[in-house]
């Protein structure tokens, strides 16, 4: 006796069809559709979770984003789970690429952030490893306390020596970070 999923009727129908606009490959299989369903309600997820003011500058449909104004306000598991599921069938209706792009856009630093970060703690140890490096500071931020830095410099190396808490470690970051730009 032999066996054949329906599924797999399906494809061999379509494949045996004369509509010549729909090539079979075309189609995808039901776990790729169910993939992408639950990609589409993963992003439903994220967007309810989103900042109110965020959510308005993505320019939703109105019933999509009344759907997840919804979803916001309830507390029941079962109910708000139905409503995530909602979310994600209307998601299906739109297009979710440049959504999914502005949440991954929100979700990453810029890659500015991350150099002026880099910048702020190499500068932090150099202030900590070398004497001359708070006169190269100083040259390059003129408008810098340097008293305050000398003084979180001093307490930080303190700190390091005695295997204290590095709280002056923190505070020379922070002092570094309102000297130097954005």
């Amino acid at each position: 006796m032999i066996t054949v999923s329906r599924t797999r009727i399906t494809q061999v129908a379509v494949q045996n069809s004369t509509d010549d606009d729909i090539p079979a490959d075309v189609i995808p299989s039901k776990t790729q559709r169910k993939k992408d369903m639950h990609a589409l309600q993963r992003i439903g997820e994220e967007l309810v979770e989103l900042d109110p003011k965020k959510l308005a500058e993505l320019a939703l449909p109105e019933i999509l984003n009344d759907a997840i104004v919804l979803a916001r306000s309830m507390q029941k598991h079962g109910a708000r789970r139905r409503q995530l599921q909602y979310v994600g069938r209307l998601m299906r209706e739109i297009d979710a690429q440049p959504i999914q792009q502005m949440l991954a856009m929100w979700h990453q630093p810029s890659v500015q952030q991350t150099a002026r970060l880099h910048l702020l703690e190499r500068w932090r140890e150099r202030l900590l490893s070398d004497e001359q490096a708070l006169t190269e500071f100083a040259q390059q931020y003129p408008h810098a306390d340097l008293q305050h830095l000398r003084s979180l410099i001093r307490s930080a190396i303190k700190e390091k020596a005695a295997e204290k808490p590095p709280k002056s470690f923190r505070l020379l970051f922070q002092a570094l970070q309102s000297v130097v730009p954005e």
